[in-house]
């Protein structure tokens, strides 16, 4: 006789069993004595058995009255909804924003002129060019989306970690995603630009040179989303109580500042971990160290932005913060989880159009174009236009009422007889009315003109300010711009899309233009492109546009990765624990095997993570805690070797003790490479200094030591000042 599966004798015996509760307050169906409901189909109706389908005899066909059968069937078929073009990869999580000063002499937007106020929130940290599938760390822009649920309706600010765009007119974007995303043909590659489409669309797109700058720059592979910058891009409108309006333009800056990772980094992170920008941001909420940032706006009149160097409505210009400095008016924490990632990280809808009273648009032509796409891809994804029905979707601070009805997957309905306006039935909760006190009003700017497709001339200079983020960097910041870019259009396989690129570059900044040349091995320096506009070369430096200028000279919020083997100083140990809690920074223990290790005091050590699992790039600085043999022994594990070897590589702070010296030689590093980034620990004090110097997070000086193309690049950039020679 076949036996049933999950109807085995004894405990096992009771699945599928079930008594009917039938209160009248429709509670659920509970199995006796387990307390856990009993599985029931999407109509409430029991199941007796979810092992096995309804078939004629035991090896007899399925029968189509198998109602469970089929509608279990039948949803799993249909559960995946389309992905996002764009931004398919992201994370979400919650959050609150406190007002903490009141913008009501520009707004009547409460969110933005109640101080004190708290209000909910959601982001969707987001990259752009990959599929949903597709790794953490690829060199992208990253989405930095926030759902604002205000007493007066919800607000989405649709920011990136990167203040401009490549395009300047939003009916290019189809032709820029296409360009980025997998060439049709062969579908490759993934969540990468490093290829001939999108090159060839930029070198005939000048546009987007400046936006070249920030991707190819460290911006385009940060180590967090706890440590990136978001910006609104464009600018909006704030519109006062008197009906005046101001430009403003939105800022989010991370409370435990800016920091990025390397390209080689990246590679080694996305192989080690793919979801390690998840991963981190998870930790850092479970372990009580949710990340903040404070909300800023640029305000400026009509009278800056006639006066300004370039246009305000050109998304692909920024407005430097030396000459409109960022006010901070509030700050928002993110420290809580979704409860389920697709009714909510999936399902978010976010649209540039969602503003409240007292925010406004402002004619860039890139953001008008947005206003439509956004709301018009909702319907293609979520299947119906009620998705502002699917809870993560809805208000939360404010009721909502409107004579909108029916529609594919509608959650609720008009009540009542009345579903049309104007209307003489009596007023009441079912009956809404417009109201021209409180309502949203349009700022009422005067334009005129005629009608064409042109695009203004205030929008031609696309050299100027990618010339002023350049020099904005530091020396180590440009050789990875230059790195990037020499990455990126080697994988061209078209010489002349990589000269188009190099004769853009030459309007930008001479020696990077030699340098990426150099660096591709052209026959000789290709001419400048035509440019419409002369490149300013009057545009002072910006502070502000730099990471690494502005580091946060503070390990707080990063991890500390220590490697630790049998009879490994105890001592030691718990001075490197303490010290790193104390700064506010988190660790992981790291052994030859997953177990642990037995400390030189007797006292067992739990590991985090193997050695073949836990490579040097998951940590932001590293410490060797070996015993003799464990040293010898880690010596010859081509694993450790690389633990040692990539920490070095990547300009991290190393820790370490006397006995682990053999492990560092047989990583390569011998006593003419030892400098002050490795630094010695024999005590609590010791440990101290260890952990205060990688507050500097980097010590960049040593990449000109292990960079083939570095002595290029200094030759090429004197300013840049040489490594110090061991001894020197």
């Amino acid at each position: 006789m076949a036996q049933k599966i999950g109807q085995e004798k004894g405990a096992a015996a009771q699945v599928g069993t079930f008594e009917t509760e039938t209160g009248s307050g429709g509670e659920l169906h509970q199995l006796p004595g387990s307390g856990s409901p009993v599985l029931t189909t999407q109509q409430g109706v029991p199941v007796a058995d979810d092992q096995n389908s309804l078939r004629v005899g035991e090896r007899g066909p399925t029968l189509l009255e198998d109602f469970h059968f089929r509608e279990k069937i039948f949803h799993f078929d249909h559960e995946r909804i389309p992905e996002r073009v764009v931004h398919a990869r992201g994370f979400g999580v919650h959050g609150t924003f406190t007002l903490t000063e009141s913008l009501e002499e520009f707004t009547t937007a409460k969110i933005l002129t109640e101080v004190g106020e708290k209000t909910p929130m959601f982001v969707r940290f987001s990259t752009v060019a990959g599929n949903k599938g597709s790794f953490d760390l690829a060199r992208d822009v990253r989405g930095f989306a926030a759902k604002f649920y205000t007493k007066e309706g919800n607000w989405d600010i649709v920011a990136n970690n990167i203040p401009v765009f490549f395009i300047q007119d939003a009916i290019k974007f189809p032709d820029l995603v296409h360009a980025a995303k997998q060439e049709p043909d062969r579908g490759f590659p993934q969540a990468q630009t490093a290829h001939d489409n999108f090159w060839d669309f930029i070198g005939l797109t000048p546009e987007s040179m400046h936006m070249i700058m920030w991707t190819m720059s460290d911006r385009a592979i940060p180590r967090s989303y706890r440590f990136m910058e978001g910006f609104g891009v464009h600018s909006f409108r704030l519109i006062n109580a008197e009906g005046k309006a101001v430009f403003v333009k939105f800022h989010f800056k991370p409370r435990q500042g800016l920091q990025s990772v390397l390209w080689n980094e990246a590679v080694k992170i996305n192989g080690a971990d793919p979801d390690f920008h998840r991963r981190d941001l998870w930790d850092a909420i479970d372990l009580g160290s949710p990340p903040e940032w404070d909300f800023g706006v640029q305000i400026f009149d009509d009278d800056f932005a006639d006066n300004f160097e370039f246009d305000v409505l050109d998304p692909t210009k920024i407005i430097p913060e030396e000459q409109v400095p960022v006010r901070i008016v509030g700050r928002f924490v993110l420290d809580n989880h979704v409860d389920n990632f697709f009714a909510e990280t999936e399902q978010v809808a976010f649209c540039t159009q969602n503003v409240v009273p007292g925010i406004g648009f402002s004619n860039d032509p890139l953001l008008q174009g947005r206003n439509f796409s956004y709301l018009d891809t909702q319907l293609k994804r979520l299947g119906s236009p009620n998705f502002t029905h699917i809870p993560i979707n809805a208000p939360k601070g404010c009721p909502f009422h409107n004579f909108q009805q029916d529609g594919h997957m509608a959650m609720r309905n008009p009540k009542g007889r009345v579903n049309y306006e104007p209307n003489s039935w009596a007023a009441g909760e079912n009956n809404p009315r417009a109201d021209p006190n409180t309502g949203y009003r349009h700022f009422g700017e005067e334009v005129n003109g005629r009608k064409a497709q042109v695009r203004s001339e205030t929008f031609a200079d696309h050299y100027s300010q990618a010339r002023q983020f350049f020099i904005s960097q530091t020396p180590i910041e440009q050789k990875h711009i230059g790195d990037a870019l020499v990455f990126e259009l080697s994988k061209c396989e078209r010489i002349d899309i990589r000269e188009r690129i190099v004769g853009h570059l030459r309007h930008i900044d001479q020696t990077l233009a030699t340098v990426v040349a150099d660096g591709l091995g052209l026959p000789a320096l290709p001419e400048p492109v035509q440019a419409a506009v002369p490149t300013r070369t009057d545009l002072p430096p910006s502070p502000a546009l730099s990471i690494v200028a502005r580091g946060p000279e503070s390990f707080a919020g990063r991890k500390l990765g220590i490697l630790v083997s049998d009879e490994a100083p105890a001592k030691l140990l718990k001075a490197l624990v303490a010290g790193v809690k104390a700064a506010g920074a988190v660790y992981e223990i790291i052994a030859p095997k997953i177990a642990g290790a037995t400390l030189d005091d007797g006292s067992q050590v739990e590991a985090k993570q193997k050695i073949d699992g836990g490579p040097s790039v998951l940590y932001d600085a590293v410490v060797l805690l070996l015993a003799p043999d464990g040293a010898a022994q880690l010596a010859l594990d081509k694993t450790a070797k690389d633990f040692v070897s990539d920490a070095y590589a990547h300009a991290k702070f190393i820790g370490y003790i006397e006995d682990a010296l053999p492990l560092i030689d047989a990583a390569g590093i011998g006593e003419a490479d030892m400098d002050e980034g490795l630094i010695l620990l024999s005590n609590a004090e010791t440990v101290a200094g260890f952990l205060k110097t990688c507050g500097a997070l980097r010590l960049w000086e040593r990449e000109y030591k292990v960079d083939l193309d570095a002595a290029g690049f200094l030759a090429a950039q004197p300013k840049i000042a040489p490594p110090k020679q061991p001894g020197a």
